[in-house]
């Protein structure tokens, strides 16, 4: 099985990324795309993330009649910061080893994977699908340039690019594939201050979810 695993804090869920799951599922031709919520993001201050159980609880709300979504609660179970080497690492122990496992990262994450734990380790071990979300009249190409100067500058100068399978190579290593998608003008950040000012996030989210967050006081 092709399988994708989806991380984040989810902070809520949103439309941006379903909509991300689902383009990626089928560009890749993935059986299952896990959304996996952090239970302590490392690269995210503390405060104002809503508590692990509210996050899981809006994502399998978002995800119901979604086919090939699913979600996993692996990092919520650890104790400590979610490293994502160690969601890796239980994926890789706990299914078939003809499974081939896809990390899905947006692009701006990824400018920074060398500041992660064992990131050498997470790109020998697991492909990557590079998302890029281009704006309105930006520049998708300027994106993937960015990408291959830093994989070449801070990573390895071995990286290439296979024009055929539309991804970064390196010996030894495990591919880096690019994706554009739709852009979708939502983030979390916007959808709880909208929250906080009393607008309606009815056109951002499921409306389960959005009836889930008013019902429990999210993000007031």
């Amino acid at each position: 099985m092709r399988l994708g695993l989806f991380g984040g804090t989810f902070n809520p869920i949103h439309r941006g990324h379903l909509r991300a799951a689902e383009q990626i599922r089928h560009n890749f031709g993935l059986e299952r795309v896990f959304l996996i919520p952090a239970a302590q993001p490392p690269h995210k201050r503390p405060g104002g993330v809503a508590a692990a159980a509210d996050r899981l609880h809006m994502i399998r709300l978002a995800l119901e009649g979604r086919e090939g979504l699913d979600v996993s609660d692996v990092e919520l179970k650890r104790t400590g910061p979610s490293y994502t080497i160690d969601t890796v690492r239980h994926f890789k122990g706990s299914l078939a080893p003809k499974d081939q496992l896809f990390l899905i990262i947006g692009l701006d994450a990824f400018l920074e994977i060398d500041s992660w734990k064992s990131y050498k380790d997470l790109l020998a071990q697991i492909a990557f699908i590079v998302v890029n979300r281009p704006q309105a009249g930006g520049d998708a190409d300027a994106g993937w340039k960015r990408l291959g100067d830093y994989l070449r500058v801070r990573i390895s100068s071995d990286y290439t690019f296979d024009a055929s399978a539309a991804c970064y190579r390196r010996p030894g290593g495990q591919p880096i594939h690019v994706c554009a998608i739709d852009a979708v003008d939502v983030s979390s950040t916007q959808i709880r201050e909208m929250i906080k000012k009393g607008r309606s996030i009815d056109h951002l989210v499921p409306p389960e979810v959005a009836q889930y967050i008013f019902s429990k006081g999210l993000y007031l």
